[in-house]
């Protein structure tokens, strides 16, 4: 499947967005999950659910697809499968992409999708955010939004081949050019251009990984693969994470493609990876009532620098 020749020169976003949905399509879903349309916050969303019903607590998921492609749709082989493993259910977020809508409308969105799922009574410690390259840069730069803006953090953070630095100055950025089976310099490149519309990429919403100060972030589990252009993205972050003070797993696994927990049911790789993915969840979701205590520890704290931000942006 990854074989087959990439197409010469920068390609449309119809036929960018086409091409990703089509090779999505062939992904394996978990038997056992039920899908409901739904809107979160001011967006439409896919509600997945285990067919016996969900334990409490809850995944809030970013869809990956360089913030120009893909949809919750698109990624149900990924939210299907981490939700037959916990059992907990998930909403994946159909935020608005680029370049109809660049930087910072993403943000907005699942900015939006978190404070309705507290306006709507989840108690955050009952709460993952889970996310897959562009998606997975969301899931960081959403708790980051969620500080700047004094709300509650997430228990958690899981991510699966972020994209965290649109400043593209990560080694792996040219030291893995030719290796990785997906993705060049020049295609993340051109769909990048469209996400930032001319935005500085020097700033923490848009380069977590070299700029952001992830002070009193929940526990993170980040998974990579050491064949990917973006290796560096989660390497990078996963230090700034640990001297932040934050519980971060860094987990790097090799000679797998970008997103390789898509193909979960062919690479055993990708099922592992889920286990992985699973118990740490399962680990740090809780429902309220089994909140493990934390004597003096806080996990979020009151807007300070970057207070307004999403205005300043635009």
């Amino acid at each position: 499947m990854l074989r087959q020749p990439r197409p010469a020169g920068p390609r449309s976003v119809e036929v960018i967005r086409a091409g990703f949905k089509a090779l999505m399509d062939r992904m394996i879903v978990p038997d056992g999950i039920r899908t409901t349309q739904t809107t979160l916050g001011n967006r439409p969303a896919l509600h997945v659910e285990p067919d016996s019903g969900p334990r409490a607590g809850t995944i809030l998921y970013f869809h990956g697809g360089g913030w120009v492609y893909g949809s919750p749709e698109s990624v149900l082989a990924l939210t299907g499968h981490l939700v037959a493993r916990t059992g907990l259910g998930a909403y994946s977020v159909d935020y608005r992409l680029a370049p109809e809508h660049p930087f910072p409308a993403a943000i907005e969105d699942t900015l939006s999708a978190y404070r309705a799922l507290l306006d709507g009574g989840q108690d955050p410690s009952a709460i993952a955010f889970a996310g897959d390259s562009a998606g997975g840069g969301l899931a960081v730069t959403t708790c980051l939004a969620a500080r700047d803006a004094g709300l509650p953090l997430p228990a958690a953070i899981v991510t699966f081949s972020a994209g965290l630095d649109a400043t593209r100055t990560g080694e792996s950025m040219d030291t893995k050019e030719g290796i990785d089976p997906i993705l060049t310099r020049k295609s993340v490149e051109h769909t990048g251009a469209m996400y930032l519309a001319g935005a500085d990429p020097h700033q923490p919403m848009l380069s977590p990984a070299v700029l952001a100060d992830l002070t009193g972030f929940p526990p993170m589990l980040m998974q990579v693969g050491t064949n990917e252009i973006m290796l560096d993205d989660s390497t990078r972050l996963a230090v700034r994470a640990r001297a932040a003070g934050v519980d971060i797993i860094l987990d790097i696994t090799a000679d797998v493609p970008h997103v390789f927990q898509s193909f979960a049911g062919v690479l055993d790789e990708a099922d592992q990876a889920l286990d992985r993915a699973a118990l740490f969840l399962a680990q740090h979701v809780h429902s309220p009532a089994q909140r493990p205590r934390q004597p003096g520890r806080s996990r979020s704290r009151p807007a300070t620098r970057q207070a307004g931000w999403l205005g300043a942006a635009q």
